[in-house]
């Protein structure tokens, strides 16, 4: 082998050693797997490009390089996201509890962890500039000092501080979803899914909350609610439309998990169609996210595929 094939190998090596959290940095920024594996890609790209000798601190310069492209991406998708068919919700990225580092989004062991990747805070998220979502993101998920903030997203230390705490004021933060252990919860949910398959209304009632939401993602190619329902009450009747449907005769369900929470994957002969992902506070159900967009779907197929 040359020194000049040596030395691309050795670079190659280098930035495969950073990829996983490469894309699950660029996840929690964009809300999007299939945009976070673009990404990933064009940072590659760059790194590839640079001259040798040239990076310092590869973490430093890869995560500098990511960040910014993430955010240029954040300003375009805003404007895509205000014409976006009913509501829009992040795709779903399956995971396994206790997997660790293996996870595609990096460890999920703590409570911090799951939420910096729960489908609610992720939608929440929406809400923040690009620059307030990637300062929150560093500092929050990662843990990045503001000073190593304020250098990945090219600002002041002073600026990255402001940037932060508006973000958590805008959020609601400090708040922590997971107030229940992972065994609750998933009881709780699959009592849920089995009240709800089973059109057992009393038992909704019991595990809805009064101010429940449902929220379903069909993008406009599939049929899906194009407005959020709200209340126990429509949300029950919603439910139970759903369930009473003759095509959801035809589809099986299994137990999942998708971003860190207990979920449920709806299959038609094999193939994702759904992923429904109850929040659950205080043990209530408090929200109900269903993404059935197939594009948004295709980075959770491809996992069980």
């Amino acid at each position: 082998m040359t020194t000049e094939a040596a030395e691309a190998a050795e670079s190659a090596a280098e930035f495969e050693a950073h990829r996983p959290r490469l894309f699950s940095l660029a996840y929690r920024m964009l809300g999007s797997a299939s945009e976070a594996e673009d990404v990933v890609q064009d940072t590659y790209l760059r790194w590839n490009a640079a001259e040798p000798g040239s990076v310092l601190v590869p973490v430093a310069w890869l995560t500098k390089v990511m960040t910014n492209l993430c955010v240029n991406r954040l300003t375009s998708a805003r404007a895509r996201r205000e014409t976006y068919v009913g509501p829009w919700l992040p795709e779903p990225v399956l995971t396994h509890a206790g997997a660790g580092a293996a996870e595609p989004l990096g460890p999920l062991e703590s409570v911090v962890q799951r939420e910096s990747v729960s489908l609610a805070l992720l939608t929440l998220m929406e809400r923040l500039t690009p620059a307030e979502r990637a300062v929150f993101v560093l500092r929050e998920a990662f843990g990045h000092s503001h000073r190593e903030v304020a250098e990945a997203v090219g600002i002041e230390e002073a600026n990255s501080r402001q940037l932060h705490r508006r973000a958590r004021e805008r959020l609601g933060h400090p708040r922590r979803r997971f107030d229940v252990d992972d065994g609750q919860r998933a009881k709780i949910v699959e009592r849920f899914f089995a009240a709800a398959l089973g059109g057992d209304v009393a038992g909704l009632e019991r595990l809805l909350a009064d101010e429940v939401v449902a929220w379903s993602d069909g993008g406009g190619q599939v049929s899906a609610a194009r407005r959020p329902v709200t209340g126990r009450a429509k949300v029950l009747r919603f439910l139970l439309g759903l369930g009473a449907r003759p095509e959801a005769a035809l589809l099986s369900i299994e137990s999942g998990e998708a971003n860190g929470e207990p979920a449920a994957l709806l299959l038609a002969d094999g193939a994702l169609v759904g992923v429904v992902v109850p929040e659950v506070r205080e043990g209530l159900v408090v929200g109900v996210r269903t993404v059935l967009n197939p594009g948004k779907l295709a980075f959770a197929a491809g996992q069980i595929a």
